[in-house]
């Protein structure tokens, strides 16, 4: 067809087909051809089957019992070596390779007993159990996994299920167990024929039930034989550390831990007594990076954030410590650590009742803990019960050797009652410049109540002691002196009973036999009680470099002992070592900080013995400020100013601090001085 200029004329092009747009629901929707949707449908299926087949539950590999073997000799020899950590891996390694393999299961939960993880260990004897593992060859594992769970009844059950072969094992777990119950006269009865036939695992756990017993004496000879027999005894080299740091100090341990850690570089316990320790010693970074590798060898343990939470609040990072404390989960509830942290934080946070619950339950379990029960009666007269703190602090403030801050406690509360006279006394007590001898600790039951006691329980050492210190304290020292070396001989390795004979023979006056009955105790365990009580012996018998020597040799060992450093700085500035007493009072000052009235003293005392005047005043003008009460303060004060060229205020308070204490013959001294006269004029 043409048109009118004769070109010819094409049929019109077919419109291209275009994707539409339509409206639905307000939103665009593509409109796809029929090949397209279908080879979305195509890819949308493929999809779908690769992923029901990647989710598709697989066969389990076929079990390699030739690499699960070899694994699990590897393990053998690392346990035989003392690499517990080791050991357990590699029977990780065994039951990987052959899940089916029940002596692998049974291995690994034998390495977690050693580890003292007893659910873990019951998961594997169960493991252990489903794949065949004879049910006979598994109670002795199962006693003591429900041992460590903390469930010793069930343990002895269970430790009687154990067949002849494995009789050893089950006899220590019932051992142990009857050791829990509180019989450890019967769990050492238990353990006699595995020790006659030199089973050194047995004479590791009698020395671990000796050392909880008290018996430190006992602990260390069971402790050598032991390593005598196999030196690779799990546990041992710990414990050997705890009982050198009982009966040497804190820096003789570290080598122990360290050859532990040696051996086993993921020992829990070792890592944690190692921490403890260096805590102790006031080496913070290192405490903090050991705990750090206890959580990473087991996060789940909550003894490691115990130890951070101890060093956080140290530090006065209080919120932090808490949060720390709260990780442990509450399987520490209970222990006496825990109980008095717990309470310092609540007592920080005003939360004076929770305080006093958890200090109330730390004076029940150590009713000889002076600073539970100080701690407590602050709690309770913070709280508003002032007889609560009464009853509370009644029996140390009863000592003669009461300290400032217990007596000025008891003055508060007796204030708050109503009893200003005896709020008096006690006050004028704190303000005293000089304190009694150390007494035994004091009681309020009578001599009969006492004695019916021990003698209901006389296989209780607890109730022995009682009656004999209430003995001393009603001045019977005879019949107390025949009780106390009654316990101290059949006790010879319990320090606690060779320390009651000391504080017998003190009470008599007879400071030379005193020395040595603590020196005896000494020899066992060498804390602070203990070293504290064989220095101020010494020093009363007329052996002051004896004396000297004790107390060097425990500060060496125990360099941030707080009673230590004070008794050491005062011999200092008796002795005129003005620069010497000046490094000790500041290595106190950098960790008690500037609220320490007799601390500020006398350290402005050593000042002025070297000629600082302007320190010297500057230091005892501090701890004035904060108890200007203090005769003794207020004398140092008074001496300070007159030696900078200022008598009229000197003499001011040079007269307050003998008005105070007028029979003190130092105080009069300094008078006299200031006045120019050897007798004393107080108007």
């Amino acid at each position: 067809m043409l048109d009118r200029t004769g070109k010819a004329i094409l049929p019109a092009a077919a419109p291209r087909r275009r994707r539409k747009w339509t409206r639905r629901d307000g939103r665009r929707r593509l409109r796809l051809s029929r090949r397209t949707r279908l080879a979305l449908m195509l890819a949308g299926a493929i999809g779908l089957l690769a992923a029901l087949y990647a989710f598709a539950p697989r066969p389990e590999p076929a079990p390699d019992r030739a690499e699960a073997t070899a694994a699990l000799k590897r393990g053998l020899v690392l346990y035989g070596r003392g690499n517990v950590s080791g050991a357990l891996a590699a029977a990780e390694e065994a039951t990987t390779a052959d899940k089916t393999w029940g002596l692998a299961h049974a291995f690994a939960a034998r390495l977690h007993l050693a580890q003292g993880d007893g659910d873990a260990a019951e998961a594997e004897i169960a493991r252990a159990l489903r794949t065949g593992f004879a049910p006979r060859r598994a109670h002795h594992l199962l006693a003591e996994a429900w041992l460590v769970q903390g469930d010793p009844d069930r343990a002895i059950a269970e430790a009687a299920k154990a067949p002849a072969r494995y009789a050893g094992y089950a006899t220590r777990v019932r051992a142990r167990a009857t050791a829990a119950q509180g019989d450890s006269g019967g769990a050492q009865a238990l353990l006699a024929p595995l020790l006659d036939r030199d089973d050194a695992a047995a004479w590791a756990d009698l020395g671990t039930i000796r050392r909880d017993a008290g018996d430190i004496g006992g602990a260390i000879g069971a402790a050598a034989r032991a390593g005598a027999i196999d030196p690779a005894t799990p546990g041992l080299l710990v414990l050997k550390g705890t009982l050198v740091r009982s009966q040497y100090g804190l820096v003789a341990a570290l080598p122990w831990f360290d050859a532990a850690l040696k051996r086993d570089p993921a020992d829990l316990d070792a890592l944690i007594e190692d921490a403890a320790t260096l805590g102790d010693l006031g080496r913070m970074r290192a405490m903090l990076a050991v705990t750090r590798r206890a959580i990473a060898a087991d996060p789940a343990d909550p003894r490691a954030y115990y130890l951070q939470a101890v060093l956080a609040a140290r530090a006065g990072r209080f919120d932090l410590a808490r949060v720390l404390l709260q990780k442990t989960g509450g399987t520490l509830n209970g222990m006496p650590a825990v109980l008095l942290l717990g309470g310092m934080l609540d007592y920080h946070d005003r939360a004076y009742e929770q305080a006093i619950g958890q200090w109330r339950e730390l004076a029940d379990l150590q009713p000889y803990n002076l600073t539970a029960r100080r701690l407590l009666g602050a709690a309770l007269l913070r709280a508003g019960d002032a007889k609560g703190a009464l009853d509370a602090l009644r029996p140390a403030a009863l000592r003669a050797d009461a300290d400032r801050y217990t007596l000025t406690l008891v003055g508060r509360a007796f204030e708050a009652i109503g009893e200003r006279d005896w709020a008096g006394i006690y006050l004028d007590r704190a303000a005293a410049p000089e304190r009694g001898a150390a007494a035994p600790f004091g009681t309020d039951d009578s001599i009969a109540v006492l004695a019916a006691a021990a003698d209901d329980a006389p296989g209780d050492p607890q109730a022995a002691v009682d009656y004999v210190r209430g003995l001393i304290e009603t001045g019977q020292h005879d019949d107390a002196l025949a009780r106390a070396q009654h316990l101290a001989h059949a006790a010879p390795g319990a320090p606690a009973a060779q320390l009651l004979v000391g504080d017998v023979l003190t009470g008599m006056a007879r400071e030379a036999d005193a020395a040595a009955a603590y020196a005896h105790a000494a020899d066992l365990r060498f804390d602070a009680p203990t070293a504290l009580r064989l220095v101020t012996a010494l020093d009363h018998a007329g052996r002051r470099d004896e004396a000297a020597h004790t107390l060097g040799l425990y500060l060496a060992q125990n360099p941030e002992s707080r009673d230590a450093l004070r008794l050491t700085a005062r011999w200092q500035l008796a002795a005129g070592r003005w620069d010497d007493a000046i490094v000790t009072l500041e290595r106190l000052r950098a960790r008690l900080g500037d609220k320490d009235a007799v601390l500020l003293a006398e350290l402005g005392s050593a000042h002025l013995g070297r000629g600082d005047t302007a320190s010297a005043t500057r230091l005892t003008a501090a701890a004035h400020a904060l108890a200007p009460l203090d005769p003794a303060i207020a004398d140092a004060y008074g001496w300070a100013l007159f030696k900078a060229g200022k008598p009229a205020a000197a003499r001011q308070l040079l007269r307050q601090a003998v008005a105070t204490a007028p029979d003190h013959p130092g105080l009069r001294a300094h008078l006299a001085a200031a006045e120019g006269d050897a007798t004393v004029r107080l108007d």
